[in-house]
């Protein structure tokens, strides 16, 4: 949690928006960065992985980790650049966040007040409680770690071309000459996470843009390679907590405020 009684640190917001396909090349910030998809989708890869920042998601970068940015759709960018070294209760590595209508509204309002050169003691009301908000933010499983090791590789990219590819990790155990037990302890030890979790995270990262510009629920689930909208709605729920409809109802309600 951020100390409210102590001197918050010095941040600056910004707000940039790119259209659809931008990219911006691999760089990194003396600063943390809450990077926030307003309008339209970002992704992130890192040396670690890549993040999938839908609206009404953020991903926190903290300082000194190179990055590349991915835009699709018209993107509207509100970022915090946060200054003075480690923020107490910040997370300690690159992940997504929910955010909350509170954090949504205080960034903006950051947004205004440095346009408009407001007076010091508003500003660093506003930056308090952004600052406290942004630390009690929720997690959310939007990171795709990518392997070291060759075999899983192999495995990791031909799922990236596609994601509905159903072959169990015997079947890919042929394929790559290893046994499966092996796979899997590869896929523990490497990524953290199962092969299936990755397979699952893997194809909530593709759903979101699909979503995002338009196919229907079924229309992903099919492409993605669930028997049924049903089987890909319970999957979208579990992982972010909401349905696919109701989830792309916020972001545009989101959108419609102004932002």
């Amino acid at each position: 949690m951020f100390d409210l009684l102590g001197p918050p640190p010095p941040f600056h917001a910004v707000a940039i928006d790119y259209p659809d396909g931008a990219q911006v090349a691999a760089h990194a910030h003396r600063e943390a960065q809450f990077l926030y998809a307003a309008q339209g989708l970002m992704r992130v890869l890192t040396a670690g992985g890549a993040w999938t920042i839908p609206p009404t998601r953020a991903v926190w970068i903290p300082p000194g980790v190179e990055h590349t940015l991915f835009m699709s759709g018209e993107v509207r960018m509100r970022t915090l650049f946060i200054a003075g070294g480690p923020l107490p209760g910040a997370p300690d590595g690159c992940c997504v966040l929910a955010v909350t209508p509170l954090m949504r509204e205080l960034v903006l309002r950051a947004i205004h007040l440095q346009r408009h050169e407001a007076d010091d003691a508003q500003a660093r009301l506003v930056r308090t409680l952004a600052l406290d908000e942004l630390t009690r933010l929720t997690r959310m499983p939007l990171y795709l770690p990518m392997p070291e090791d060759r075999r899983l590789r192999a495995i990791c990219t031909a799922l990236l071309r596609a994601p509905d590819d159903d072959r169990t990790l015997e079947d890919w155990g042929l394929e790559v000459g290893a046994s499966p037990r092996t796979l899997a302890r590869l896929f523990a030890r490497e990524l953290g996470l199962s092969f299936q979790a990755w397979r699952q995270q893997l194809r909530l990262t593709e759903a979101l843009p699909r979503l995002h510009a338009g196919q229907s629920v079924q229309a992903v689930a099919t492409a993605l390679g669930y028997g049924s909208a049903r089987a890909f709605s319970a999957m979208f729920q579990r992982l972010l907590g909401e349905a696919p409809r109701a989830y792309l109802g916020r972001a545009e309600t989101a959108l419609s405020a102004g932002w």
